[in-house]
């Protein structure tokens, strides 16, 4: 599939804008609490992988891209950290008595709030910005222009939905059900498979934008290798939103069948599942991959259901409503608030302690 080919298919599945109670913005901070956890792996690739000095030798300027920014402080404390640890780096590595400027990318689809994310921007940074929407399933930089990109809770985003889950005659029909999470092996296959398809996409892009030596840090939600797709806590929270709009069928509120045509096109893949389409592009080194649990360092309780909730419809809400639309999705949200303690209880027992809920992993350029 050529680049324009893989643009022109893909949905905008932007999180909801503004700054507003169900915004984003304002319920992020589970975003930003695994961006924080993963810094000091951030910074001690940055430091012992990235050669600054190379990089530099053939320009004054670096070129900072954070795919999926969406809004919010976090894509700017991200970014900040990561211009902190490259300078810290540069500065030790080089007889330079300053670091090279930077330029900074942020983009994320079309349909993103730009307006609220510069509006946000922090006065005292020590960057450039711009402002650079579209896929990044597809290419978005000219060749050999970026020297690191960052991607945080972002690439778990599919480009389309997989088409056999609205097939009746496919086996993989996700008749009643939202998510793959409690559906047939049918169904989970075919999201994988779109997984795939996106993720080969992505780093054929990448390996044409990034320089030789550049660097790229992903951090997405995941599953572990030896934990089955069906255990995942996220997972179990969309399959209950999923029994809220049949227990809205059942009232006449939703028609089944738009229940029947709607699917969540968000999939987690596992380390293994990373690593293989890795190797197989062929054109970056793995130089660290691993799972983690930023909750492990959270004061307070594993899973708060009322923040979970509150989370994924600042996330999700967007998708739902262009299917549903504003008045189902608010009804919706609504019952699913009101039973936060039935929702707790369903997380705390579905929880499993070998369960790490991100991937985190380093690709160099070669």
């Amino acid at each position: 599939m050529s680049n324009k080919e893989a643009v022109a298919m893909t949905e905008s599945y932007p999180m909801k804008g503004g700054d507003g109670t169900y915004s984003y913005t304002k319920n992020s901070t589970y975003q930003q609490e695994s961006a924080n956890y993963a810094q000091e792996m951030i910074d001690e690739a940055i430091a012992k992988k990235l050669d600054i000095k190379s990089l530099i030798s053939n320009s004054s300027t670096l070129c900072i891209a954070d795919l999926g920014c969406s809004v919010g402080p976090n894509t700017f404390i991200a970014m900040q950290n990561v211009l902190e640890a490259m300078e810290k780096k540069c500065l030790s590595q080089s007889n330079a008595s300053k670091a090279p400027k930077f330029q900074v990318f942020f983009n994320d689809h079309a349909a993103n709030d730009f307006n609220a994310l510069f509006a946000s921007l922090p006065h005292d940074r020590q960057y450039f910005a711009a402002g650079v929407p579209g896929s990044f399933h597809g290419r978005l930089f000219p060749e050999s222009s970026l020297h690191f990109v960052y991607s945080s809770t972002a690439l778990q985003w599919l480009s389309k939905l997989p088409e056999e889950l609205l097939d009746k005659n496919s086996r993989a029909w996700n008749k009643g059900r939202i998510y793959y999470t409690s559906a047939s092996e049918e169904v989970a296959n075919a999201y994988a498979a779109q997984f795939t398809k996106d993720m080969k996409n992505f780093l054929n892009a990448r390996a044409k934008e990034i320089v030789a030596g550049g660097m790229m840090v992903v951090l997405m939600p995941g599953l572990s290798d030896d934990i089955h797709y069906s255990q995942r806590s996220a997972g179990l929270l969309i399959d209950f939103i999923g029994s809220t709009l049949m227990d809205m069928v059942n009232e006449g509120l939703v028609s089944e069948a738009q229940v029947d045509s709607f699917n969540i096109p968000v999939y987690c893949p596992s380390p293994k599942e990373i690593a293989r389409l890795v190797e197989e592009n062929g054109c970056f080194s793995i130089e660290r991959m691993q799972m983690m649990d930023s909750r492990s360092k959270r004061n307070a309780p594993l899973v708060d259901a009322h923040t979970f909730i509150m989370h994924l419809r600042a996330a999700m809400e967007g998708v739902f409503t262009k299917h549903f639309g504003s008045e189902i999705v608010g009804e919706m949200f609504d019952r699913v608030s009101q039973k936060s303690a039935e929702v707790s209880c369903l997380l705390d027992k579905g929880y499993n302690e070998r369960e790490r809920n991100q991937v985190f992993f380093v690709l160099k350029h070669k």
